[in-house]
């Protein structure tokens, strides 16, 4: 049986505990800070766990035996250069992971705003005994901009709490099992301005660029909120900061954000009404276990020739799937 090499960028804590053995395949481990190993760019395949990690895009042409990339994100943008992107090289992404936990934070940043915890706990603070009404999730109307698989649970998390849903994606079609009829992005601001929360799940192609702006945002009303766990990428940052500003919106949340990290003297983080967290509402604990699983059984895939699972139209930009 030929040995085939699988090549592993690693992040700042070693993996190899979390990758299971298989026969006829030898690891190659890539340390962070640390000269490759001599052998590495004979490697068949490439499992990056930082997709930012420019290791692969600055040695692309070294690797002659190289078929399939996975990604530890389901987010593959910083990984389609121009040489990748044209090439028969496989590239697989970690979809359907983080679905569940990311839905989860979205869901508790609704639940955040709308029961007003920042005032709550703000008031703590001063020990203040300030009674107040909130607001409630139920027959309000959530509008995801984004139909994929994140998006998706948090459409089911939302029905779940009584909200109104409706999807926004690439085609409309109707019928949808969780978003009913999906809309175009033509029907953007119509939407907008019903909407009661819009959450924001769009992966980083030329189609999404800034698909947010300022005209966007002031079709949403003022007791409307977004929410932006995609890609910053799809948001006029400035524009969201001037609605918030001028009390033309009731709040964000930002778990991405242009740059990052954020500096600790940019002024987006005094801006009102906003919450911004490090581009981690999908980190949930055990993580990395999960995605080396998803990544054991693609492997096991691959060595039996079989079709593998969320291989990603590097044209697109995402991996495509029901």
């Amino acid at each position: 049986m030929t040995e085939r090499v699988v090549a592993v960028v690693d992040d700042d804590a070693p993996s190899s505990a979390l990758l299971t053995p298989h026969s006829g395949v030898r690891y190659v481990f890539i340390e962070p800070g640390s000269p490759p190993p001599a052998d590495v760019f004979q490697c068949d395949a490439l499992f990056t766990w930082d997709p930012s990690n420019p290791f692969l895009r600055d040695n692309f042409s070294r690797f002659t035996n190289l078929r399939w990339v996975h990604a530890s994100s389901a987010g593959v943008d910083r990984l389609l250069f121009p040489d990748l992107v044209d090439s028969d090289v496989v590239l697989t992404n970690s979809r359907y992971v983080f679905d569940e936990p990311l839905a989860e934070y979205v869901i508790g940043l609704m639940l955040m705003m709308s029961k007003d915890l920042g005032t709550t706990l703000a008031l703590q603070r001063e020990h203040r005994w300030v009674k107040r009404e909130s607001d409630t999730l139920r027959d309000k109307v959530v509008v995801l901009v984004g139909v994929g698989p994140i998006a998706r649970q948090v459409a089911r998390f939302a029905k779940a709490f009584g909200m109104v849903v409706h999807g926004i994606g690439r085609t409309a079609r109707s019928g949808d099992p969780d978003f009913g009829d999906i809309s175009t992005a033509e029907a953007l601001h119509s939407l907008f301005a019903i909407a009661d929360y819009v959450v924001m799940v769009l992966p980083k192609t030329p189609a999404t660029e800034h698909l947010v702006d300022d005209a966007a945002l002031r079709a949403l009303r003022p007791v409307a909120r977004l929410i932006n766990v995609g890609r910053a990428w799809s948001l006029d940052q400035d524009a969201l900061v001037r609605s918030l500003g001028d009390g033309r919106l009731a709040g964000a949340a930002l778990d991405v954000v242009t740059p990052e990290p954020l500096p600790a003297d940019d002024p987006l983080w005094d801006t009102p009404n906003l919450i911004i967290s490090p581009h981690m509402s999908g980190d949930h604990r055990g993580w990395q276990a999960d995605i080396a699983r998803l990544f054991d059984a693609n492997l096991a895939l691959w060595l039996r020739g079989e079709p593998l699972r969320n291989v990603v139209d590097k044209h697109l930009g995402y991996a495509p799937g029901n």
